[in-house]
């Protein structure tokens, strides 16, 4: 399926020297700010308190954020779950507080709108006695109760980042072995630095940003590795049938990859546009909770196609792609002497 057909192939490698120097730049400016802000890392990694609360109506969760932004906690994440009446409040540790006391203070934040929190005695299955912390209104309704109360150490936020990044080391080794397999090692060797171009460019935007990097923001460059290498696949795949092409033998290596680039670009629009359409729409609508999700695959969307098409097809141009890697010779049999 095509938008538009472009007659006449556009001279990308003509001016590969300079798009493959701005890569370069905007790569070390990007590690510069990942070395010298660092990451912004959210209650996953870090360690914190998560509370748990149960209203007994389903509450406006951007009001909750403000009274707890007010009340200096500044870095909490408040979000649903389950259902629009269960919200989740995460707050970073901070100076080794204790968990309870943690808890009890968001509490008594989010309750002190609305009106007073009460202690309730209750028995167990077991006998035993249990409190519950229960909001109540000034017209003595019940308004919220805390349903559970979790302390993230720091030990378990470093186990999540050693994971992550293990997670991402084996995406960057199964799409090397993929496209060694499917193509050439060059092909391979170009595709996953222009992956990791994007990767890095994506932490150094949230570094100088100083965005909040958690688990989501993980799992969109997660996503954005593999949804980058598809483009550089699709490119790929174009030179290998031009070099396979009879009647293309006289093009050059750079106008091959010119060829390939030029005849991919409808599909690249169509596949991008509508990929990016539903992720703009997480942007705009998605509330916070997948705000930076969706800046991260912005981000990765739009320097996954330059560096698939701009990066990664002058770099297989340089490492010595020719037409007698997918060309095999014929070997004429010698006639048997009688």
């Amino acid at each position: 399926m095509e938008l538009f057909r472009i007659r006449k192939d556009i001279p990308f490698m003509r001016h590969a020297l300079i798009f493959n120097a701005i890569s370069l730049i905007t790569f070390l400016l990007a590690v510069f700010f990942l070395f010298y802000k660092g990451l912004h890392v959210s209650v996953e990694f870090t360690g914190g308190t998560e509370v748990q609360l149960t209203y007994v109506e389903a509450p406006q969760v951007e009001p909750l954020r403000e009274t707890l932004s007010k009340a200096g906690y500044i870095d909490a994440v408040v979000q649903t779950y389950g259902s629009s009446r269960d919200i989740m409040v995460r707050v970073p540790n901070k100076n080794n507080e204790n968990a309870s006391k943690v808890s009890a203070a968001v509490f008594n934040t989010l309750c002190s709108a609305p009106g007073v929190v009460r202690s309730t005695q209750s028995t167990g299955p077991k006998g035993e006695s249990l409190t519950k912390e229960t909001c109540f209104s000034a017209q003595n309704t019940e308004v919220a109760s805390i349903s559970r109360v979790e302390f993230v150490g720091p030990q378990v936020g470093k186990e999540l980042a050693t994971d992550g990044a293990m997670a991402m080391l084996m995406v960057i080794v199964g799409i090397v072995i993929y496209l060694a397999f499917r193509f050439e090692w060059r092909f391979a060797v170009s595709a996953i630095i222009a992956n990791l171009h994007d990767v890095v460019i994506i932490l150094g935007c949230f570094a100088f940003f100083q965005w909040e990097f958690s688990l989501p923001v993980l799992a969109a460059v997660l996503a954005v590795l593999g949804y980058s290498v598809n483009e550089s696949v699709i490119v790929f795949d174009r030179v290998r049938e031009t070099f396979r092409n009879s009647r293309m033998r006289g093009l050059s290596v750079p106008q091959v990859l010119d060829h390939a680039i030029t005849t991919t670009i409808s599909r690249t629009i169509i596949t991008h546009g509508c990929t990016q359409m539903m992720v703009l729409s997480m942007l705009l609508f998605g509330g916070p909770t997948l705000h930076y999700f969706a800046i991260a695959l912005t981000i990765g969307i739009c320097f996954g196609i330059y560096s698939s098409v701009l990066v990664a097809s002058p770099l297989v141009m340089w490492l010595g792609v020719s037409r007698e890697q997918f060309i095999k010779q014929k070997v004429e049999k010698e006639e048997a002497v009688v």
